[in-house]
């Protein structure tokens, strides 16, 4: 990435290994497309109930010349979000797909339609 990775935590503590997977995942969306200027990503635990446990929401903002992307994926309609690496691999999987189909385009791998 030409702009360093910012990660934020919100409602929650700083963990070095989270911080890890969010740097590794990142790592690979530079694979897909090389030229990606920014990336943000920011972890909150906005819920703890006290049977349901903590539901994570992910959000990732990815910045690439002319266009954004954001893939947020939202704790509290998913209970698989109680960990936070599922969290995690959703929403890297989101913002992939979306990143995957805008190369798809730029390379014109897109069939157009020409309208009559």
């Amino acid at each position: 990435m030409q702009n360093s990775l910012q990660i934020d935590f919100h409602n929650m503590d700083h963990s070095p290994a989270v911080e890890e997977r969010l740097r590794e995942r990142a790592g690979k969306l530079d694979h897909i497309f090389d030229r990606i200027i920014g990336c943000r990503v920011v972890i909150e635990a906005p819920h703890r109930h006290s049977r349901k446990g903590k539901l994570y929401s992910v959000r990732i903002d990815l910045s690439v010349p002319g266009k954004e992307f954001v893939a947020n994926r939202n704790g509290s309609k998913d209970h698989a979000h109680e960990d936070v690496y599922v969290a995690i691999r959703d929403a890297f999987d989101a913002i992939t797909r979306q990143l995957e189909d805008y190369v798809r385009v730029q390379r014109g791998d897109v069939k157009t339609h020409v309208e009559p």
